[in-house]
């Protein structure tokens, strides 16, 4: 009995996250992300995505106290990503007449209101993630990190134009891209809850922006976009 409770007194055994996150370990990890556009005109966007993240640490622990860590790179890929957007009705309009198009002023043809906006989906690639982990802890390493990837959606991302008719947003020079780029800057945290395995928790500003891809380039200047994931290290 004496030894069964000093059995059961002992201390649990904590790994220190450095050793865990040590050089040329991989982590591999599934995750799910979302969130809202920040600016005036991009608050009412909202963004969800689910996938993978793959990192390798490249360096040994370096310098000392709570700055202590580690550098490692990483990729993330998102085969799900989903934009709700604002709808509404625009038109194409000419200086001449086109196929399909009503004179509705002396030199102005325009086409019938169609709906642009809305839902829209695609795929997200960050090939390039430069994670700093802070090693000083028992179970919780945070992070930070600068990151930049590229994505990709099935029709021209976002839609460009406003419910006025406005010849500076309706006209066949007014296209965006399926292509965009998306610069980011995160912060984070993973907590391990068994040895080489943790839930993982961040935050992301994200800028997206066709780099005038298009013809215009309206884009999504800030969002903040928060994930929640599981990783396996090795």
């Amino acid at each position: 009995m004496a030894g069964a409770a000093a059995k059961a007194q002992a201390p649990t055994t904590v790994t220190p996250v450095g050793a865990q996150a040590n050089r040329n370990a991989w982590v591999v990890g599934g995750l799910f992300q979302g969130g809202i556009g920040l600016t005036e005109d991009r608050n009412s966007f909202q963004f969800y995505m689910a996938g993978a993240h793959i990192g390798k640490v490249l360096t040994s622990e370096i310098g000392t106290g709570r700055l202590k860590g580690n550098f490692e790179y990483g990729i993330e890929l998102f085969p799900y990503w989903q934009s709700n957007t604002p709808t509404f009705q625009r038109a194409n309009c000419y200086a001449a007449q086109q196929p399909g198009t009503t004179l509705i002023s002396p030199g102005l043809y325009c086409s019938p209101l169609f709906n642009v906006g809305g839902t829209y989906h695609g795929a997200s690639v960050t090939p390039i993630i430069l994670r700093w982990n802070f090693t000083h802890g028992r179970r919780l390493m945070p992070w930070v990190q600068g990151a930049g990837g590229l994505l990709y959606t099935t029709h021209k991302y976002p839609a460009f134009g406003s419910p006025i008719l406005n010849l500076n947003n309706d006209g066949p020079n007014t296209e965006t891209s399926v292509f965009n780029f998306t610069p980011q800057f995160g912060v984070g945290a993973h907590y391990f809850v068994k040895p080489n395995r943790s839930v993982d928790f961040s935050a992301n500003a994200v800028h997206i922006s066709s780099a005038s891809l298009g013809d215009k380039n309206p884009g999504v200047n800030a969002s903040v976009q928060f994930s929640v994931g599981y990783s396996w290290w090795k």
